[in-house]
């Protein structure tokens, strides 16, 4: 027990949770907070146009999925990289996360800017809401390929210490797009009314003074990482394929997952309009917790993720210990915060009647299933940054299509069950997924370093775990 202490210590490990991990939650909240005032700044235009934008933004969040696969995969190599102080490993890891950050982005856009009738015809059955989400859809495509740009070079610069500079952007493009829906979507400051086209065009504008104020401001601190270009791209087929190894199980979880959680909206959005215009609104208040939680997460598994680079599995091992329980606290905490706020925070986004009580009750089963789905979520973002791509791939694929889907379609289709049970079966796998995901914890096999000295490491700390299990 001793042994454990004298390698664990608290203070640094706090001071390096808040350096890093509270910068990225506040960024990942604005950016959450922008959807929330869109939602907000719409409601003029009806509860249709609300509940428009909500299935429109379900389009982007599936984008969302298609390329946090390769967010993933190079947080992994960033930061086992950087622990290691391997500079050219981490520019050529950061050169092939953005090269496929952009070919998901670019294909998303297009289909935004080209296709957005199908898209819509796919999300819902309703013509209205089909009508407003193409005028929308038309224009935020240009918005994609800015937002993943700026999530590239922020993954960087959060691997590197240099959190404040993505959180200093997100202020500044959050501010902007508030700014720029209020001129473009009611007309003001001598400027026509654009309605929902105007919300659109302030979201491509925001997108483009994130990447703005990133580029500027790196070039301030002289941020010399972000930009050697030719270093970016500096790749050989083994790192090609080594990266893509250990991306390509994170890329089928998300990737079927998002494909899963479009069957799951394409069914609630074959409800009644009072019900669909609930489950948009519940889907951005939703947004506001996986935005803050998702940053805290993959933030504090950097933490994790540099020790097994630079050869310290045993100190990985405490920080991800300590990281879980904790994550589960703040998120709970918030959660009631949010819950004691629901009246005044779901009557301003629109919501009234039938659609407000089918909002308190989506987020009610929200709030208690949320603290097991986040803790699977945090150790998820564990095992991959420490090497372990395929455990957390497996398992949540593995129950999202043998019991999320078939649960949910049968009880919306067969059964015609009411909405809210239709809602609950979206979550009835994470309380085991979250007793399988601790037992693999425990179990340490999850750390498996991409580095050298990590490598080696590893040896003498399983052996040492072995002894402590004989012992016991």
């Amino acid at each position: 027990m001793k042994k454990k202490n004298a390698v664990f210590s608290w203070g640094p490990f706090l001071k390096s949770l808040c350096a890093i991990a509270i910068p990225v939650a506040m960024q990942n909240l604005l950016t959450t907070t922008g959807s929330m005032v869109d939602t907000i700044m719409v409601k003029p235009l009806g509860e249709d146009t609300v509940g428009a934008l909500g299935l429109c933004a379900q389009y982007s969040s599936l984008m969302f999925s298609c390329y946090w696969g390769f967010v993933g995969g190079g947080m992994l190599f960033m930061s086992q990289y950087y622990g290691a102080k391997d500079e050219k490993g981490l520019e050529r890891s950061y050169g092939m996360t953005m090269f496929f950050l952009l070919s998901v982005a670019l294909l998303f856009g297009t289909m935004a800017i080209f296709c957005p009738e199908m898209i819509m015809k796919l999300y819902t059955n309703k013509a209205g809401h089909q009508a407003i989400g193409v005028q929308y859809l038309h224009i935020v495509g240009y918005a994609y390929v800015f937002q993943v740009i700026s999530m590239g070079m922020s993954i960087l610069l959060r691997t590197t210490g240099h959190a404040t500079i993505p959180l200093i952007a997100s202020i500044v493009s959050v501010s902007t797009n508030i700014f720029l829906n209020w001129v473009l979507i009611g007309g003001h400051l001598g400027a026509p009314a654009f309605g929902i086209k105007g919300a659109a065009m302030a979201t491509v504008a925001a997108g483009m003074m994130n990447v703005l104020v990133i580029i500027i401001l790196s070039a301030a601190i002289r941020y010399r990482l972000l930009f050697r270009i030719r270093k970016h791209f500096a790749w050989s087929r083994a790192s090609i394929r080594n990266y893509l190894h250990k991306c390509f199980p994170i890329i089928c979880n998300e990737l079927l997952v998002g494909i899963g959680f479009m069957i799951i909206n394409i069914t609630l959005g074959r409800q009644p309009e009072h019900i669909i215009n609930a489950v948009s609104v519940f889907r951005i208040i939703e947004g506001l917790i996986i935005g803050f939680f998702a940053g805290f997460s993959n933030a504090s598994s950097i933490l994790v993720g540099t020790c097994v680079g630079e050869g310290q599995p045993r100190v990985a091992f405490e920080r991800a210990k300590r990281l879980i329980y904790l994550c589960s606290g703040v998120i709970a905490t918030v959660e009631i915060i949010l819950f004691a706020l629901r009246r005044p925070i779901l009557t301003t986004m629109s919501l009234s009647g039938q659609s407000y009580a089918a909002g308190v009750n989506l987020l009610l089963i929200y709030f208690i299933a949320a603290v097991f789905r986040m803790g699977n979520w945090m150790q998820n973002d564990t095992y991959r940054v420490s090497g372990d791509t395929i455990f957390g791939t497996v398992l949540e694929i593995s129950f999202q299509y043998a019991m999320v889907i078939p649960c949910m379609l049968l009880a919306a289709f067969n059964f015609h069950a009411p909405y809210w049970v239709v809602f609950l079966c979206c979550y009835v796998d994470e309380p085991i997924r979250y007793v399988l995901m601790q037992c693999h914890f425990y179990s340490a096999k999850w750390i498996k370093p991409v580095t050298d000295v990590g490598k080696k490491a590893l040896e003498a700390f399983l052996k040492e775990r072995k002894g402590e299990a004989s012992a016991q």
